[in-house]
């Protein structure tokens, strides 16, 4: 009874092995398919239907079999085929602009354009008369024309 129970923990133990290998969490080909780029059409993986994509996929799968993590797999694939492969730049170094400058872009243009409605609507004051446009008719013709008006109010 006794070596039976012995036998069941050391099975138990050889099989814990390959278990714990995978004992991070497991990525996707779909969630993995979205972040990278086909060399040949230059759509992500999951729009592309040429070879390579299905080589980069099937390359995918296997590293995914292996146990390797998300950032494990886009490491080798940008080792293979350089930085153009991921559909977004990286967030360190020069690459970090791509995500900043349309972001200062956007509140410069809105900080531009708050500036000038603060000018335009500081451009004529509050404490400035009205002057009425001149009509161009004589003295004559605008009394005239006074009289006429008065009579339908």
């Amino acid at each position: 009874m006794i070596l039976r129970f012995f036998g069941v923990v050391a099975l138990a133990l050889a099989l814990a092995g390959p278990a714990a290998a995978c004992a991070r969490p497991r990525t996707s080909l779909t969630y993995l398919e979205g972040q990278v780029m086909c060399p040949t059409c230059h759509t992500t993986l999951d729009q592309s239907d040429s070879q390579a994509a299905r080589q980069i996929e099937v390359f995918i799968s296997k590293r995914i079999a292996q146990c390797a993590t998300a950032d494990q797999i886009r490491s080798d694939l940008v080792a293979n085929y350089g930085q153009g492969i991921l559909a977004a730049p990286s967030h360190k170094g020069f690459d970090l602009l791509a995500w900043w400058l349309p972001v200062a872009g956007v509140l410069g243009g809105g900080l531009v354009l708050a500036f000038g409605v603060w000018r335009w609507s500081r451009r004529r004051g509050p404490d400035e008369p009205d002057e009425p446009e001149d009509s161009g008719l004589d003295e004559e013709t605008e009394r005239r024309l006074d009289d006429l008006l008065a009579r339908f109010d």
